[in-house]
């Protein structure tokens, strides 16, 4: 099994990019970090997600996976964790099933959101409330990336423990 300082070295080393971005607060940053050439890259997804399975809180029955990140996620952490899947939309679809959550029941059950990168935690905080509409009994979501601007506070404000397998220190830290 690899080890959490490689496996920081490894994210970091796929998705880190340099540069000038715009951040979705408006921010700008000279550094960023493409999740999506993690979730792209299968040897590493899986270790991430073999990572991931040790952290499920026990008890948990459906892992819910945010849109859009959060699938390639919870798809390969399901696989290690053999538990079943939810794919959660930001909004129902007005057509076909006009479902927020695909695949997996959630009503009744314990869900553990999953989701790739956290950062303020807004969309976590959105998704919960709309599963816990559902009927889904949400008090833990799990993450690859804590970026720790605020994300595992708005949670707990939630009544959501936040676990990361990975922290933006830990990615700092990596670069050394």
């Amino acid at each position: 099994m690899t080890d959490s300082n490689d496996l920081a070295r490894q994210v970091r080393s796929v998705s880190r990019l340099t540069g000038e971005f715009t951040l979705r607060s408006g921010r700008i940053a000279n550094e960023y970090f493409d999740k999506y050439q993690f979730e792209a890259d299968p040897v590493l997804l899986d270790k991430l997600a073999e990572r991931l399975a040790v952290l499920i809180p026990e008890g948990t029955e459906v892992l819910a996976g945010l849109e859009m990140g959060g699938i390639a996620v919870v798809t390969a952490l399901a696989r290690h964790a053999g538990l079943p899947t939810a794919f959660v939309r930001k909004e129902a679809k007005k057509y076909g099933t006009a479902r927020l959550a695909e695949g997996a029941e959630v009503a009744g059950r314990r869900v553990l959101v999953v989701e790739d990168v956290v950062t303020s935690g807004g969309q976590v905080v959105i998704s919960t409330g709309e599963l816990r509409k559902l009927g889904a009994h949400v008090d833990h979501a799990l993450c690859v990336i804590d970026r720790q601007e605020g994300g595992t506070q708005a949670l707990a404000d939630d009544g959501i423990t936040l676990r990361a397998l990975l922290t933006r220190a830990d990615l700092d830290a990596a670069a050394s």
